[in-house]
């Protein structure tokens, strides 16, 4: 994952002389590449392994840095031909396991994430597949996706632009201190400005967009420049000094021992503290940053008592040199072995996990032999244009892996969506929540569900951007502004307003469906997570909180001041009332309901409740979609207890608080009995895939609920 300097690079007066080989970076680089495997093979033993990701970029910055402050490039060719050594160290590899992961997807994977992997791919073999998970880490059902064999690309894609971007920014500091006409020592002051001004502000963009959105901040190339920054300005520190600095264990050689090993200390300490609720980036990364800082800026010997000593051994120093290609391969093999292997296997204990490490570290060897090594040679007579052109031509063969494979799911799902339009044209009465009308026989369904698996994630709300071309109906985090959307008859006399956070949405196409009957318009007032109940929820920051909150306040009083004919509230609770547990957050929940439905009724609009609807991703069936398309042949596996699919909403509590109260025009709908049978859920009801993920319906499943929805709004509009 970290880079090297090049063989070929000149050496600076101004620093010590880098031709050997550091067994503290090397070791740094095995500490790394263990701490993240770790964390991914086996996550809860090692809940903040994820900082080994932080170390390889402090690695990569002081290498990078070192290199070109040592041979600043002065002239396109030079620029073309640092990228060119870039190029040549990194993109054979990484092409290599792209195309190895699509294939291996498209073998093992279900279908249902074929799309996705191929997609990512395209992004990864660009270099901006951070930035797509990006998107889709702060997309609400996006995130709820299975992770994709090459989602860990995301910190290659994060080097990469830094390596676009940095000898610029060093040529630009160049220039400038020519420009100010500093030489030698002072020059290199103007270096190490002009680097700490990138890494002050770029280190205060992370931790301020860590506490605003978390999600995004991960990911984005902005919040973690200073990492690979703070490696550079050591460089800088280094190259500022008027004379050579002593060789590792000539000068004090306990004080560096110390150093480095309070260096390590902190790393693994983060690693073995940290977890998923830690927020991060954000300052909390500047622990294991600045230990790695410390720990290369120690340069300890191997003395008696020094880690170098520990961290030179052969096997640490074999594992660090093989680090970027282990790096590389171990994430594909985590999400696709599990899948590919016999379930009897899977099962037996570490067996897979033991397997993963195997041939993670089989094939790192390989292609540090086969293809790091043998492509890190520059052309004969230095030619940059071979270089070039092979890096264009394998990128092009994954982009046309991924676009054939892109195609191939598309045109499938051609097929799939005439299937779900033959479906509900044909009137069928056992389709869908039609199988679950009591007194009804219906025969078992035969066949693939509708909508097939591969196109459930995409069966849903036309209030979704993707689906309604461009169109985003939602209030989105972290700011929550208002935002509505009209559907039906634009001039109908009656408006139906659907307010509510996803799981409100979910049920627009059930309302569609009723409004091309009757021209009714619908209007949305829909919200990314935030439940419409006057109480503080407590989502990924204060932020979010607090403008939740005030979203809840705006939407309530505008809705009461419009009088609108009737109101179609729905809601799932998927964070906790502040200062409660998750469990014991019904009764703000009830209370918070309660308050909003009363400013509706004492200003006269009919509101029907609906109840939360149950959700597999609360069992043991993560995604419906492709638990169906896993087990296609036993659809029972995809089933579960309905206690534990159907949540305990709150608004039951609210609604009869407010009828005993006397308010008759608030009333509660339960449709739960058209999705569940009496003790069990299924994935699959009367033909059609019940959920586009882990938790909504899909749209057309909300559609066959139509016409039971529709008896409900009838009797609240009418008052009776």
């Amino acid at each position: 994952m970290a880079t090297t300097t090049s063989p070929r690079a000149p050496r600076a007066t101004a620093v010590r002389p880098r031709s050997r080989v550091r067994s503290d970076i090397q070791g740094l680089r095995a500490v790394a590449v263990t701490l993240v495997v770790v964390y991914h093979l086996l996550p809860g033993s090692l809940t903040g392994g994820f900082v080994g990701v932080d170390v390889f970029l402090v690695v990569s910055g002081f290498l990078i840095t070192s290199h070109l402050l040592a041979a600043p490039p002065t002239t396109g060719r030079e620029l073309l031909a640092f990228w060119a050594r870039r190029i040549r160290r990194l993109l054979p590899a990484s092409l290599l396991v792209l195309g190895v992961s699509l294939v291996a997807a498209w073998l093992f994977l279900p279908e249902t994430r074929w799309e996705a992997t191929a997609r990512e791919v395209s992004a990864a073999a660009t270099y901006v597949v951070n930035w797509r998970l990006a998107d889709n880490a702060v997309d609400y059902l996006a995130a709820a996706q299975a992770a994709s064999p090459v989602q860990h690309f995301w910190s290659l894609s994060v080097e990469e632009q830094f390596y676009l971007g940095w000898p610029l920014l060093v040529l630009l500091l160049a220039v400038a201190a020519r420009a100010l006409r500093a030489r030698g020592t002072a020059a290199a002051w103007v270096q190490l400005a002009g680097i700490a001004v990138v890494v002050v502000a770029s280190f205060a963009w992370s931790v301020h967009l860590t506490d605003a959105d978390p999600a995004r901040a991960y990911f984005v190339t902005p919040t973690r420049i200073w990492e690979l920054g703070a490696g550079g300005l050591l460089a800088a520190v280094l190259a500022s000094r008027a004379r050579p600095a002593p060789e590792p264990g000539t000068s004090a050689p306990l004080a560096r021992a110390v150093v480095a090993w309070l260096g390590l200390a902190v790393v693994v300490a983060t690693a073995v503290g940290y977890d998923a609720a830690t927020p991060f980036p954000g300052w909390h990364a500047a622990l294991p940053v600045l230990a790695t800082v410390a720990v290369i800026a120690a340069d300890a010997g191997p003395d008696r008592w020094s880690p170098v000593r520990w961290l030179g051994t052969r096997p640490v120093q074999w594992l660090g040199d093989v680090s970027y290609s282990v790096y590389l391969w171990h994430w594909p093999l985590i999400v696709i072995v599990p899948v590919a292997v016999p379930v009897a296997l899977a099962d037996a204990g570490p067996v897979v996990e033991i397997g993963i490490l195997v041939a993670t570290l089989l094939l790192a060897a390989a292609t540090k032999t086969w293809v790091e090594d043998r492509f890190r040679r520059a052309p004969a007579g230095g030619r940059l244009a071979p270089t070039y052109l092979t890096a264009a031509a394998g990128m092009a063969v994954v982009l046309l892996l991924s676009s054939l494979l892109v195609g191939h799911v598309q045109d499938r799902q051609e097929e799939a969506r005439d299937r779900v339009e033959a479906a509900l044209a044909g009137a069928d009465p056992c389709f869908g929540a039609g199988a679950l009308v009591p007194g009804r026989e219906c025969p078992p369904a035969r066949g693939e569900p509708v909508p097939a698996p591969a196109l459930a994630p995409d069966d849903k709300a036309d209030a979704y951007a993707d689906v309604s071309g461009g169109r985003n109906c939602w209030s989105a985090r972290p700011r929550f502004r208002q935002v509505r959307c009209v559907f039906g008859e634009p001039d109908g006399d009656v408006e139906v307003v659907l307010v509510g956070n996803s799981h409100a949405g979910q049920w627009l196409p059930a309302l569609q469906e009723i409004a091309a009957d009757r021209d009714w318009r619908i209007s949305t007032r829909l919200a990314s997570r935030c439940a419409m109940s006057q109480v503080r929820q407590a989502l990924d920051t204060v932020e979010e909180t607090d403008a939740c909150e005030q979203w809840v306040e705006r939407t309530s009083r505008r809705i009461a001041r419009e009088r609108p004919d009737l109101v179609v509230v729905s809601n799932r609770i998927s964070a906790p009332a502040e200062g409660h547990s998750l469990e014991a957050s019904r009764e703000p929940y009830a209370a918070g309901y309660e308050q909003v439905l009363r400013r509706w009724s004492e200003a006269g609009v009919p509101v029907v409740a609906l109840h939360d609807t149950p959700a597999p991703g609360d069992g043991a069936v993560e995604s419906a979609p492709e638990c169906v398309a896993t087990n296609a042949d036993d659809l029972d596996a995809c089933a579960g207890p309905r206690p534990d699919w159907e949540p305990a909403d709150p608004v039951r509590e609210a609604v009869e608080a407010m009828q005993t109260g006397g308010a008759a025009s608030v009333r509660l709908a339960d449709l739960n009995d058209l999705i569940c049978r009496s003790e069990t859920c299924a994935a699959v009801v009367g033909g059609a895939l019940v959920y586009s993920d882990g938790s909504h319906l899909t749209a057309t499943y909300a559609r066959t609920l139509a016409p039971h929805l529709e008896r409900s709004l009838l009797r609240a509009l009418r008052g009776s």
